[in-house]
This record gives C-alpha cells, structure tokens and sequence, in this order.
C-alpha cells in the first residue's frame, strides 16, 4: 500500500505544477502546453476549406493522438485526485476526492476537451460545427500550468462586495435603458426596439461602449437616452475595472510582502543555503513573481540587515 501511494503521489507531483528542480514534472508541463497549443491551431485551421481538403489526414492524426493523450492525463488525474487528502485515506474518502476533483472547474475543463472525440464516435448524427467548436475548450487546459485564472477569480472574491455593488449599479442601468428606450422608439423605429428583449441587445452594447451602429434610435427622445446611457455606461464599467485592477494591485502588494518575510526568515542566520533558495525560487513562481523583482526583494532585505 504505501508504494501504491507513493506512485500515486509521484505521479500527482508530475501532473501538477512543476516544483523547482523537478525536470521530469517541467518536461511535461511543456509537452502537454505545447499539445494544447498545437490543438487550437490545428482545430482553427480547420475551419478553412482549403486546408482542411489539403491536410485531412494531418488533422484527424493530430485529433486522434491529442485524445489519446489527454485521456490518459484525465484518467491519471482522476486516480491521484485521493494524494491531495491530507492524513489518512479511506476508500470512501478516495471516492469523495475523485468525485470532487471531477466536478471542479478543471476536471470539467479536462472532460469537455475529450468528450466531442467520444461523442462524435458513438452518436455520428451530432453536429459537427458544434464538437469543433467545443473542442476549443482545451485552451482551458492551460489553467494547470498558469495561474491567470485563478488570480482573476481571487481578486474578484477579494472584492466580492465592491464587485456586486458596481454589478447591481450596471444591471439597474442595463434594464432602465433598456426599458426607456423601448417606450421611447417602439412606435416609430421600423426595425428596431420592438420589445424590451430587443432594446436589452442594444442597451448592452451601448453601455459596454461597443456600440457597433446596427440599432440606432432615430428619435430625439431616444438620442437624449442613448447619448445619457453611454455616458453612464463608461463611468460604471471604468468603476468595475478599476475595482478588479485595485484588488490585483493589492493581492500583488500582499505576495510581496510574505515573500519578503520569508526572506527575512531565511536570512535570520545571515545566508541563504540552497534549500531556502529553493524554497524562496518555488514561492516566487507559486507568487508568478518575476525573477528581477524577486531578487531585488532578496537584496533590499539583505542590505537592511547588513545596515543594522
């Protein structure tokens, strides 16, 4: 039992972001990074006859490989999904593991990146343009190995509360323009703003200040509604952005400040060995931090001490 948990956990420290030092682990973070990005561009350039006619053969390899792979990676993941339990493992505690991991956002990810191949096996009757597309999903794949996803979603629960005030304050003008408008311009548009859901369309793009011109008012109470919601519309989306890049700059401020302290606890005995290095080398790319500014942290910290 315990070299089965030992694989188990090997092969858990493989499948997940590479530590520091760990090359077999960081050789297969390239290679499964490197077949995601393959796939997107294989998938895109499908969907332009001429290359598919000329390169038929290529794609469908490149399919049939990619899933191999991924469904052997997903089935892995799901077997070492019980290592991250910590203490002991019971069969029903494995079970819940696996089951969790397989409901989360990236098991979710990794099923739907092999399930068109599947799908389109045993049901030839779907639509294709469909699987396709779904089949794009694998570029969430990337999550694994990059934390830009993550990092959104903590900022945002960060400020969860600022976030669904300016929300609350967006969804309240999306449906009173929406609304205002459709009374304004129901009787005399002849395209356009025939009903609430349709004036929605427009509101929507008015206040995200897109805009695209498609649907535009053509009376003046309409004009005096669309040039007020476009007003209101870039104050309120410049209030959600600068709440979420507020929240980055201070989850970005925060990781300097614990990876500064952990400086100061490696330097307590004056140097830094390799296995604080190492440690300190592994925090910066858990922080995404970059080297410059991790060792210009490590060289603040070192020449405080040294002026004490």
């Amino acid at each position: 039992m315990s070299k089965y948990r030992e694989v188990q956990n090997r092969l858990n420290q493989i499948l997940e972001r590479a530590d520091v030092g760990d090359r077999v682990s960081r050789s297969i973070d390239l290679f499964l990074t490197a077949l995601v990005i393959i796939n997107i561009i294989s998938i895109t350039l499908e969907s332009v006859p001429r290359f598919y006619s000329a390169y038929k053969t290529l794609f469908i390899w490149i399919e049939i490989i990619s899933v191999g792979i991924f469904t052997v990676e997903y089935l892995c993941r799901v077997w070492v999904a019980p290592s991250k339990i910590s203490g002991p493992r019971s069969f029903v505690g494995a079970c819940k593991a696996r089951a969790k991991y397989m409901l989360s956002f990236s098991g979710l990810v990794d099923l739907l990146s092999i399930l068109p191949f599947y799908l389109r096996a045993f049901f030839p009757y779907l639509d294709l343009r469909i699987l396709r597309a779904l089949r794009l999903l694998r570029i969430l794949k990337l999550s694994h190995y990059n934390s830009a996803m993550e990092d959104l979603f903590e900022a945002i629960n960060e400020e969860k509360r600022s976030f669904y005030a300016a929300s609350y304050l967006f969804a309240i003008l999306f449906i009173l323009s929406s609304t205002l408008m459709y009374f304004a311009e129901y009787r005399t548009h002849p395209t356009g703003f025939q009903s609430i859901p349709d004036s929605m369309y427009w509101a929507l793009i008015t206040l995200t200040t897109v805009g695209y011109g498609d649907i535009t008012p053509i009376t003046v109470a309409g004009k005096l509604i669309a040039v007020g919601s476009a007003i209101l519309g870039v104050i309120v989306v410049a209030l959600i952005t600068g709440i979420v890049a507020s929240s980055f700059n201070a989850q970005m401020e925060r990781r300097n400040i614990i990876f500064e302290d952990q400086v100061r606890k490696a330097l307590l005995d004056g140097i830094l060995d390799h296995s604080e290095k190492a440690d300190l080398e592994r925090l910066r790319k858990q922080f995404g931090m970059t080297k410059r500014r991790a060792d210009a942290l490590i060289h603040q910290v070192q020449s405080m001490r040294a002026k004490k």
